[in-house]
């Protein structure tokens, strides 16, 4: 009788946890839209979530740091006239966010360090160009200012951002409604799905589809593709009998998949996220109240599972945060920002291990925050693999670095409504002057505490000697 060999593998006991409650993010009015998008986005520095808001779209943004119950009245990001359905950090700037919405338009945002005494209305730049509802964005892994956004009209637009300009438009490839976009590692190419049922390889640049397959999964239900390190493609999606699946396709030869699996019969559709560094993909269902992860490897079956972690309520949404946000003493190789009807709560994936060290086998360099090219680089067709850094020492997040946009959106026909100081040179002295108040007030305050320490001390030294002469 032959014994069973069990595979070799470092991730074979990832342990997943919740964390505790006074870490979560309370009262927290998560947005009710049906729209299979993630609601919620995350990096070293901010908690971004899309809510519920009376007279158009918003979203709030928190301190990682700032955790427990959160004020009603907090400051949010709002300026969309329609529900806000995707957002997404910049990868190179970490107080840059772009937010999509059903009124049609993208706005890209600068978030202050500092918490914003009121509602944050002024976007840095508004792109207009889609004529339905925007649904998704990406930003480029590896060009500066560089941002995709699908919408409802079926239309891929890649932008500019620094300068407001459409780098390209891909309006002729998606007979219906885009279901996913997922950059490649240097952002060369894009992976597509879409209501076809068509699961499309397009090179932006050359405006041409390089690859597809029809009905990479049989059902009707919507199908999500991302790329791996290797450079296959992992999808999820649902059999004509309506049961979860996912796949793993080789591009460069389309007709088998290299691996597919059936799953459960849930009718949530499988959000994928995938870390490169340990070729590990966790797919959360919305409604699900689990997070399946698999490794992906060179060797049969080729998508290996390894374990489920399972909590008690269903989640809304689910935010990934970047390997560099992650505490590497810790053993953690990824965390999960899951919302919930009121709240935000954080679940950490760690590999146990005996020793205080830092481990290189779990943290290999991973892409940092410098972009490798410029805009006007990749669109002329270089390439560049993401700048990297090491996680040794851990990560800490640069200053607050400010977004300028050279010149105004030249979609934007309508006339100017007073001054917009978001969209010109002029802001920097504002910035500058805010900062220099800040400090100004922060020296104060520590003046104010000197001066109470001092008199507490002289009424300590006043009450002796009273106790002494009596």
């Amino acid at each position: 009788m032959s014994r069973r060999v069990v595979r070799q593998s470092k991730f074979r006991h990832v342990f997943g946890q919740a964390a505790k409650a006074d870490q979560a993010y309370e009262d927290i009015r998560v947005s009710k839209v049906t729209w299979d998008s993630s609601f919620c986005a995350v990096n070293p520095k901010f908690l971004a979530i899309i809510v519920e808001a009376g007279g158009g779209g918003a979203f709030i943004v928190l301190p990682l740091a700032k955790t427990g119950r959160v004020d009603k009245n907090y400051p949010l990001v709002t300026g969309h006239t329609a529900p806000v359905l995707d957002i997404d950090w910049c990868p190179h700037n970490d107080n840059v966010i772009a937010s999509a919405s059903d009124d049609t338009t993208i706005m890209v945002w600068q978030i202050p360090d500092y918490t914003p005494m009121r509602n944050i209305t002024e976007p840095i730049i508004t792109l207009e160009g889609h004529s339905k509802r925007v649904g998704i964005l990406s930003w480029h892994p590896t060009a500066r200012n560089v941002l995709l956004s699908a919408g409802g009209d079926n239309v891929i637009i890649i932008w500019n951002v620094g300068t407001g300009e459409v780098l390209l438009s891909l309006d002729d490839m998606h007979p219906d409604i885009i279901h996913s976009v997922c950059w490649n590692s240097n952002g060369s190419l894009l992976a597509t799905t879409c209501k076809d049922k068509t699961l499309r390889i397009v090179d932006p640049r050359k405006g041409q589809v390089v690859a597809e397959r029809f009905a990479a999964h049989e059902g009707m239900r919507p199908m999500r593709a991302i790329f791996t390190r290797q450079g296959h493609i992992f999808t999820t999606g649902f059999t004509r009998m309506s049961q979860r699946e996912l796949g793993l396709w080789d591009p460069n030869n389309f007709v088998e998949p290299v691996a597919l699996q059936e799953m459960d019969t849930s009718n949530g559709v499988l959000l994928p996220f995938y870390d490169a560094d340990s070729s590990i993909v966790y797919l959360c269902g919305k409604g699900d109240s689990s997070i399946r992860y698999f490794e992906i490897t060179d060797e049969p079956p080729f998508v290996h599972y390894l374990n489920t972690f399972s909590s008690k309520e269903p989640q809304r949404g689910m935010g990934f945060m970047p390997k560099r946000g992650l505490d590497v003493s810790k053993c953690e190789i990824a965390r999960f920002y899951k919302l919930h009807e009121r709240k935000c709560e954080p679940i950490i994936m760690t590999v146990p291990r005996k020793s205080d060290l830092f481990q290189d086998d779990l943290y290999p360099d991973t892409p940092g925050p410098e972009p490798a090219l410029e805009a006007d680089e990749w669109l002329s067709g270089q390439d560049a693999e993401p700048v990297l850094i090491s996680l040794r020492d851990g990560y800490v997040p640069p200053k607050h670095r400010e977004l300028r946009v050279t010149k105004r959106n030249i979609l934007d026909a309508r006339p100017p409504s007073g001054p917009r100081r978001s969209q010109s040179a002029s802001d920097a002295p504002l910035s500058n002057t805010l900062e220099t108040l800040l400090e100004q007030i922060k020296a104060l305050r520590e003046q104010v505490q000197a001066q109470e320490q001092r008199i507490t001390a002289l009424e300590n030294m006043l009450c002796e000697l009273v106790d002494g002469t009596d």
